[in-house]
């Protein structure tokens, strides 16, 4: 565990965990072989075979990381011109701070002593980043403490949309077929008509960044444990808007009020949740615009629930199912995360009897009791975060039953 704290003293002065160390076997020695951690939502376990219990690998070395490496904001806003100043605490071996875009690649490296640090004059090249990208501390090499985001603040481009009808053939919806010049599918004869009938859009404006932590969010269910991991690098002011309800206890005791085990063809489908009001109407209070991401839909995934007016989601989210069914909504509504943990949680929810099949009303709803927010964990160089999408059961029931949608 090189470059992050490990000591049981340590860990209890953090005033996070309460720590047993039990004797190993071969000589009686304690060591984190056999770490015992009582955390405030849940207890990790390190038996003598190395393998963690209770909660993952990666949750316990976000949190342990996060006693020693500290990378914070000393504002959350920084000038397109102006300083982009950090503070790293917590660390008392030389380091380096390495920029990392979505898929772990490298964009840049230097070296720090700590202490307040201009990620703009380390990293000359940060400005011109025109997605969110993660900013890691490594101590002798090692990655310590959640990342820091920096996200470019640009407007988004102007949406295209046209009229089309549902699958049914007689419905209609708004459909999105384009963003600013760009069509979403060019190979369309109809929507290349549309376009030349587009006028013109000038690039955004970079307005400047917001610098924050990385954040993963939980999720406490009836059903069982679910986590999530943020993909600000396609939908940022979504990702961060689902983070900060999570935080402010917007998502305790609301329930999955929607289910769709199967589509019309009989393909896995979504669950849907985020209302306060637990009927598929409620919402935060206000409406956030869609975002233009490109994270295809897939079991795991989490996008925003809305009505047909694009700029109309708020908090209501939903979790795709699988890929077949789910791949028709990849450009009409925002993904912004996945799940890393949890898949189990997810069948058994979508598992529940439907009371109402139009609506999916289950007959009996499971429940987010708690939502909160944790430290995303350490970004290691060319790897990332060290865990992956969650992939659906291959033992998991699927309904028989067909949906209208």
């Amino acid at each position: 565990m090189r470059g992050i704290c490990h000591t049981r003293e340590h860990l209890r002065a953090s005033g996070k965990f309460d720590v047993n160390l039990k004797p190993h076997h071969q000589g009686g020695a304690s060591d984190l072989r056999c770490l015992r951690v009582n955390a405030s939502h849940g207890r990790i376990v390190m038996a003598n075979d190395g393998i963690m219990r209770g909660m993952t690998a990666a949750l316990l070395a976000s949190s342990l990381a996060f006693t020693v490496a500290d990378l914070t904001p000393t504002t959350p806003f920084a000038r397109p011109d102006g300083a982009m100043t950090v503070r790293l605490t917590g660390v008392t071996a030389p380091c380096e701070l390495v920029v990392l875009d979505a898929d772990a690649k490298e964009l840049a490296r230097a070296k720090t002593d700590g202490g307040e640090v201009d990620l703009a004059k380390i990293f000359p090249s940060i400005r011109a980043v025109t997605r969110a990208v993660r900013v890691q501390t490594l101590v002798d090499g090692a990655p310590a403490g959640a990342p820091l985001l920096v996200v470019p603040l640009v407007s988004r481009a102007t949406i295209r949309t046209t009229s089309a009808k549902r699958p049914d053939g007689v419905a209609s919806y708004t459909r999105i077929i384009g963003w600013g010049d760009e069509v979403l599918e060019p190979t369309n004869e109809e929507y290349a008509k549309l376009k030349a009938a587009w006028p013109k859009t000038d690039p955004s404006p970079l307005s400047g960044f917001r610098l924050e932590r990385d954040r993963d969010v939980i999720f406490e269910t009836t059903a069982g444990t679910i986590r999530f991991a943020m993909r600000p690098d396609e939908a940022p002011n979504t990702a961060r808007n689902f983070v900060e309800l999570a935080a402010s206890g917007f998502y305790d005791a609301t329930i999955v009020h929607r289910i769709v085990p199967a589509d019309r063809n009989g393909l896995p489908f979504v669950i849907q949740g985020g209302d306060p009001t637990g009927t598929g109407d409620g919402g935060p209070g206000y409406d956030i615009a869609l975002e233009p991401s490109k994270l295809a839909h897939d079991f795991g995934v989490l996008s925003m629930a809305r009505n047909d007016w694009p700029d109309s989601a708020g908090s209501q989210w939903f979790i795709g199912l699988s890929r077949e069914a789910t791949a028709r909504l990849d450009g009409q509504y925002c993904a912004y995360g996945y799940a890393v943990e949890g898949a189990s949680a997810i069948v058994a929810i979508s598992d529940g009897e439907v009371a109402d099949a139009a609506t999916g009303r289950p007959k009996s709803p499971h429940t987010v009791t708690r939502a909160f927010v944790v430290d995303a964990p350490p970004w290691t160089p060319g790897v990332g975060r060290g865990d992956a999408r969650v992939t659906r059961p291959t033992s998991s029931k699927q309904s028989s039953e067909k949906s209208d949608r």
